[in-house]
């Protein structure tokens, strides 16, 4: 398979959303030939083995570490993205390379990327949604509810690390919102359960995605093609070793269908 060229990057702004949410803003002429509807897909930074930005053409033996974010917006006439990184540091007191390049970066910093990668749509013949997302997968939620038809209804229920981290969200009127700084599985069960037939979308932390999982695919039994739920992370584990972690656990639980 042959591998994908890196598109180099270079920061043009630089400004925190919350305490824990800083947003950097890229401008690119390769980001001018992105999909017209990649608000809310994925890409991938690249380093190196110590975590030192990779700029450039890769050698034919490089093994880059890549790192996944999301295309918070995109404006392809200007060729310019931002990116939305969480900074909080985790329990065990280390950054990923992501968040420890983003808190480091000054503006006319370069940096490569591959992608985008494909965005995982919503089927909007559902009689109502059901979004549950932490505050790395916020950035795609956020775009996901800004391009939903007006007449839906349903439930975003956002776990925030901090109740200062709460962002204003354009979502539907029929979307109840729901912000909480506790577990994301316990509010999101916690909400009435609408009459019709739902699509859930889940994205957020291992551990709170199983617990989710658990309820929607067995308890509610939601049929599998309505639902997307996917772990974004680990806690104290970086996403070379969530990666192994999130494939073995898809494959026991498929097993046991």
């Amino acid at each position: 398979m042959k591998k994908p060229t890196p598109k180099t990057i270079t920061v043009i702004d630089i400004h925190a959303l919350s305490p824990n949410i800083l947003r950097i803003s890229f401008q690119s002429e390769a980001l001018k030939h992105f999909p017209e509807d990649s608000e809310g897909g994925y890409f991938k930074f690249l380093f190196d083995e110590e975590g030192q930005v990779l700029v450039g053409p890769l050698k034919d033996n490089a093994k880059p570490k890549m790192r996944t974010y999301t295309i918070r917006n995109l404006e392809l006439l200007s060729g310019k993205m931002d990116v939305d990184f969480v900074t909080h540091v985790t329990d065990d007191k280390m950054c990923g390379f992501g968040a420890r390049w983003a808190m480091s970066a000054e503006v006319g910093d370069t940096i490569s990327i591959v992608g985008p990668g494909k965005v995982q749509e919503v089927n909007l013949d559902k009689d109502w949604f059901f979004f549950s997302a932490d505050m790395t997968s916020l950035p795609t939620l956020a775009a996901k509810l800004e391009k939903l038809p007006s007449h839906v209804k349903g439930y975003a229920v956002i776990q925030a690390t901090d109740s200062r981290d709460q962002q204003s969200v354009r979502a539907p009127d029929g979307i109840k919102v729901i912000w909480t700084t506790e577990s994301l599985s316990t509010v999101s069960m916690q909400q009435p359960w609408l009459d019709g037939e739902p699509f859930v979308w889940c994205a957020c932390e291992f551990d709170e995605m199983r617990a989710l999982r658990q309820y929607f695919r067995n308890e509610k039994e939601v049929n599998r093609q309505d639902i997307y739920i996917s772990s974004y992370w680990k806690r104290g584990v970086a996403e070379d070793g969530h990666k192994v972690i999130k494939k073995r656990d898809h494959d026991e639980f498929e097993n046991t269908k």
